[in-house]
């Protein structure tokens, strides 16, 4: 569990530095529409990040809830930020890696309908007894 805290924070950490980069030394080299696209990669990341604190410190998941969910967020953030921040910051072309982004989305929508089946099984298990 502090594994993924741990990396959960890097991620934290590597949000805000790239936003920050992003905001500042990027808005004169991008044009407005890659810049738009780099800054949907940070909120994404940064939406994850917050998420995955509460995954982690949430009493209510299993140790192998939180990893499976957290790899999958993490995964999605390789996955759908990093191919976003590849293609806006070298030469990588969208073209060329086309089936990565939308991959990490799926990660993220995974991950995201994997919580609500554990909410939604904690819900129905209280209503049985109560």
């Amino acid at each position: 569990m502090f594994k993924n805290l741990v990396i959960t924070c890097f991620f934290g950490v590597l949000a805000i530095t790239l936003g920050a980069f992003g905001a500042h030394a990027l808005k004169e080299i991008l044009t407005i529409d890659q810049l738009q696209s780099f800054e949907t990669a940070v909120r994404y990341q940064m939406y994850h990040v917050v998420v995955l604190l509460f995954l982690n410190t949430y009493a209510g998941f299993s140790i192998k809830q939180k990893k499976v969910i957290s790899y999958l967020f993490f995964a999605g953030i390789i996955f759908f930020s990093g191919s976003i921040y590849l293609i806006q910051l070298t030469f990588v072309t969208a073209k060329s890696i086309w089936f990565i982004t939308p991959l990490g989305g799926l990660f993220f929508i995974i991950g995201w309908v994997l919580m609500m089946a554990i909410f939604l099984k904690k819900i129905n298990k209280k209503e049985k007894i109560g």
